[in-house]
């Protein structure tokens, strides 16, 4: 993936560097995330289980936090990574015009081991993620290093798309969609609403593969490969892989983010049309035909 000497974004917040004393736990993170796909579990909920209560540590307080060098590796993560969120900046300011609407850029956040964020603690063992509350992504860079050592998901463009699809569910609270979702959450049973969680996730699938297609076009960034690095990280992150990984079988009523098939399909279907108006598609299909 190209992406050197374009300009990084102003939006980032970086909150690394402090990490808990407990810090050592994460290096069983993507463990924690597998039983909580397994049982149908919040990942926090784990944690708390097993004695790492993710929010004994205020942000910003350095009490019962150790200060950690930042190795060189991880500063080039983290300046690949405001370089994505200022392509993600243009090219949703460019379609947000179009549509005759604002883009109100998020921010990115990068911490170590926990944050707290608007929407509560949280552990590096959940993954990045997106607040609407505070309308900030959520990533601790370590989270890149597990998706090449454990996930068997590398790749520059790999990465790229993780953060355009936190993004997404950025351009989803702009544009109503998490609302639809969260009226459908309260109507429905614990059933349906793990399907409304798997509307909102595949769609930011295609919303990541909608900025792919546009940033293509404007910053001719991709090298030969990088979409198939993609689509090899939505395969190996879907649902189904992740639980058959972890207890030999998969139980579709619990899955929250989409199968592999189905991450990788939005994906390259958002990557193939750039049409963000098609979004709507995940809400009014059928479920079973998602």
């Amino acid at each position: 993936m190209q992406y050197e000497g374009r300009e990084e974004s102003q939006n980032v917040e970086d909150q690394r560097g402090f990490g808990q004393k407990t810090a050592a736990f994460g290096g069983v993170g993507i463990v924690v995330v597998l039983l909580g796909l397994m049982f149908g579990i919040n990942p926090q909920a784990l944690l708390q289980f097993l004695g790492q209560n993710p929010g004994q540590v205020q942000q910003g307080q350095p009490n019962g936090q150790v200060q950690r060098r930042i190795d060189p590796e991880e500063e080039k993560l983290a300046h690949f990574s405001s370089i994505i969120l200022h392509d993600t900046e243009v090219v949703w300011g460019n379609l947000f015009a179009k549509m005759g609407k604002t883009y109100q850029q998020p921010k990115l956040v990068l911490f170590t081991d926990q944050v707290n964020s608007a929407c509560g603690q949280a552990d590096a063992a959940v993954g990045p993620f997106y607040c609407g509350g505070d309308a900030r992504v959520y990533l601790d860079l370590s989270f890149f290093k597990d998706m090449q050592r454990k996930l068997n998901a590398p790749g520059e463009f790999a990465r790229a798309y993780v953060i355009a699809h936190e993004v997404g569910h950025h351009v989803q609270r702009l544009l109503g969609y998490d609302q639809r979702a969260r009226e459908s959450r309260v109507q429905g049973n614990k059933s349906e609403g793990n399907r409304s969680s798997v509307r909102l996730e595949l769609q930011a699938d295609y919303f990541a593969g909608v900025w792919a297609y546009h940033g293509q076009k404007q910053f001719h960034f991709l090298d030969a490969g990088d979409i198939d690095s993609a689509l090899n990280a939505a395969f190996e992150i879907g649902d189904d892989r992740l639980q058959k990984k972890a207890r030999g079988y998969v139980v579709p009523d619990t899955f929250t983010h989409g199968t592999s098939k189905q991450r990788q399909r939005w994906f390259k279907q958002g990557f193939q049309t750039g049409d963000v108006g098609a979004a709507r598609q995940l809400f009014d299909l059928p479920y079973e035909e998602l």
